[in-house]
């Protein structure tokens, strides 16, 4: 999220380019997924500004922002830190992938079961959709991604992890007091950090050169 249709927009595009170069970069197959996470960041960012100038509500672009903020994000980043993972860090990731499966499914209930609209507050566009158990949904949502970063076995990605707990916790604290929001500076932060994760990434797995 921004503070306006301009800076989503710019942000987005931003975000989504660095993910052109992490796909380009990316060798492996099983990286895929997490080198792509920039580019759906940087739509999601995009979509967010469509939002902005159709004045909130509760049209396609709200619905589409939603599907991607919520559902698919739970469940992406962890399968996607899962399919990066070394072997000996895979165990102690299923926990994050069913908490994000888990957690999925529960939004995505949500969402098809109960409106989700936009509203301008200021310099913040706040998201209304009224979920039960939402403490125990967020709860699910943090170890789905913060967890699986930090349980990643990789440098970089224990840092993506971090960053993204500060960053949550710094604009939740902004926008609930609706002064501005920053979640798109946090998001082209982490995708540099991604992007110098797909620099440091090996061609090839160690395991299949060795069985040649």
């Amino acid at each position: 999220m921004c503070w306006s249709a301009t800076a989503d927009l710019v942000a987005g595009s931003g975000i989504a380019a660095i993910g052109v170069v992490c796909v380009a970069r990316t060798r492996r197959s099983r990286d895929l997924p997490l080198a792509a996470l920039p580019l759906l960041l940087g739509a999601h960012q995009i979509i967010e500004s469509f939002i902005w100038r159709s004045g909130g509500g509760s049209g396609p672009a709200t619905v589409a922002w939603a599907v991607i903020a919520l559902p698919l994000l739970a469940v992406w980043v962890p399968s996607a830190v899962l399919s990066a993972a070394p072997p000996r860090a895979r165990r102690r990731l299923l926990l994050p992938v069913v908490a994000g499966a888990a957690t999925a499914a529960c939004l995505a209930y949500g969402l098809a079961a109960r409106p989700v609209t936009a509203e301008i507050r200021g310099h913040t566009l706040g998201y209304v959709l009224d979920l039960p158990y939402s403490e125990l949904l967020v709860a699910g949502y943090l170890v789905a991604t913060v967890g699986s970063l930090l349980l990643a076995g990789d440098r970089l990605l224990r840092l993506l992890g971090f960053l993204v707990a500060v960053g949550a916790a710094i604009c939740a604290t902004l926008w609930r007091l609706e002064f501005i929001s920053t979640w798109c500076a946090f998001a082209a932060v982490c995708s540099v950090v991604l992007l110098g994760w797909t620099h440091r990434r090996p061609v090839t797995d160690r395991t299949s050169l060795s069985h040649r």
